[in-house]
């Protein structure tokens, strides 16, 4: 396994690991909701890609693809992911041929998959530590609004809510697997019928580069109350 550098370590990585395999999310099986999300997200912005990853402390695992089935794992270092979890916040690259800030190991790997275009918001926990990213990806280089940062930080909010609910479901002796099971159907419910209304929202509108404004409020909004919903099961999550 390839070793993580220290330039790529974000300050107070210990206590970054611990919150991140406090979830134990790493290296369970796929959740479905979370593939629900990444596809709606890729939906809504156009791109052939998106993700969820987990950036432990030599490996990036990917919970949730759209556009990339066979990813599970790469190097952390070969992670553009990696780099938005040292600077906390979104992170954009509109062409990675041109960039001159990607490591070397990075901007080789993603070339050599065919991709030009990154945009990742950190996965950040109810104890602010950046667990890793919800990410999105295009095989050519494009532009990436203001606007589009702001709800693709928000889809990053609603994964890393997720991700705290669940854990605490699942540790709950009042709640367990079943009352999650349960609260995931819900919820996949909420994201289809987004997803349904993105779908019909961009055939009306046609797609854009950025995002037809109206349709970007309206997700936004949508996103925002599912936040807020997950609070009503563990309020913790906020």
């Amino acid at each position: 396994m390839m070793l993580t550098p220290p330039s790529l370590l974000p300050p107070h990585e210990g206590k970054r690991l611990d919150t991140l395999r406090s979830y134990d999310i790493s290296h369970s099986l796929r959740e479905a909701l979370f593939t629900e999300v990444v596809e709606l997200a890729a939906a809504l912005f156009n791109v052939p890609i998106s993700l969820i990853a987990l950036v432990d402390a030599d490996e990036v695992e990917y919970i949730a693809t759209h556009g990339l089935p066979g990813l599970r794992s790469q190097p952390r270092v070969e992670a553009i992911c990696s780099m938005a979890v040292k600077q906390r916040h979104a992170t954009i690259f509109p062409d990675l041929a041109l960039d001159q800030s990607l490591t070397a190991e990075a901007a080789a790997a993603a070339l050599a998959k065919g991709l030009r275009f990154y945009a990742g918001a950190p996965l950040c926990m109810p104890n602010r530590q950046c667990i890793g990213t919800f990410c999105l990806i295009d095989r050519q280089p494009r532009s990436f609004s203001a606007p589009e940062q702001r709800v693709l930080e928000h889809f990053a909010r609603l994964a890393g809510r997720l991700i705290a609910v669940r854990q605490y479901c699942l540790a709950s002796q009042l709640q367990g697997l079943e009352y999650w099971c349960l609260m995931r159907t819900e919820l996949m419910h909420e994201v289809e019928a987004l997803l349904t209304f993105v779908q019909h929202q961009l055939a009306y509108t046609g797609t854009h580069i950025p995002v037809h404004p109206e349709v970007l409020e309206a997700v936004d909004s949508r996103l925002n109350e599912l936040c807020w919903r997950l609070a009503d099961y563990y309020p913790g999550a906020l």
